[in-house]
């Protein structure tokens, strides 16, 4: 087992997955994540972890993955784009039992390392082995009703902690809900008209010709 500078702690995790047809819930919130801001720990090569966060029509799409480099573990940091409401995930691996099993959730705790992964999870979950994308994992409403970050980790596979998960696919549903306040504040500066910006379009004087 390769060690990356963590403890394998534990505590109950909750079952709450939910089986659902395809296509019952869309996976769109990938347009909000600052997908060149994402980071992965852990990752067998360098940048793979962000591409597996791609639009819902190509989740079968199994060309790009993300491999955890040493045991099971893998730390996924998710920055967006502005504030968000999560409501649900789903998560693909492959057919064997590389297949994530284990997941915790934690919001806003950005450039996570794995030492900070040792406090309170927003939430747990077990999941299913699920290589096609139809199990949907609803979140707690009141932990992610207003986030900026998002941080993932995968704890265990289904063959254990001590080899390598594979990802293939993460999907996040929920919505938009507003721009971070200093660049609205920006905007709205830039927005009004400055006097001394446009003094030379401003006459001093009103003329009138007469007739």
């Amino acid at each position: 087992m390769c060690s990356h500078g963590h403890s394998h702690g534990g505590c109950g995790a909750e079952h709450i997955p939910e089986v659902g047809g395809d296509d019952v819930y869309r996976y769109d919130m990938v347009s909000y994540i600052d997908l060149d801001k994402v980071t992965t720990l852990n990752e067998s090569i360098d940048g793979a972890g962000r591409k597996v966060f791609k639009m819902m029509e190509m989740r079968d799409d199994k060309t790009d993955y993300v491999e955890s480099d040493c045991d099971a573990e893998l730390l996924f940091n998710i920055p967006f784009t502005g504030h968000v409401r999560l409501h649900g995930l789903s998560i693909i691996g492959d057919e064997d039992a590389s297949h994530p099993a284990k997941i915790k959730l934690f919001k806003d705790k950005e450039a996570m390392s794995f030492d900070d992964c040792s406090i309170e999870a927003d939430q747990e979950i077990d999941l299913k082995q699920d290589p096609r994308g139809i199990v949907d994992y609803p979140l707690k409403a009141s932990k992610f009703a207003n986030l900026h970050h998002l941080s993932i980790l995968i704890t265990a596979n289904f063959a254990g902690t001590d080899s390598e998960t594979k990802v293939f696919y993460i999907g996040l549903r929920g919505e938009f809900q507003h721009e971070f306040r200093q660049r609205v504040a920006i905007a709205t500066y830039e927005s009004r008209a400055q006097l001394k910006d446009h003094k030379n379009e401003i006459p001093g004087q009103v003329t009138r010709s007469i007739l």
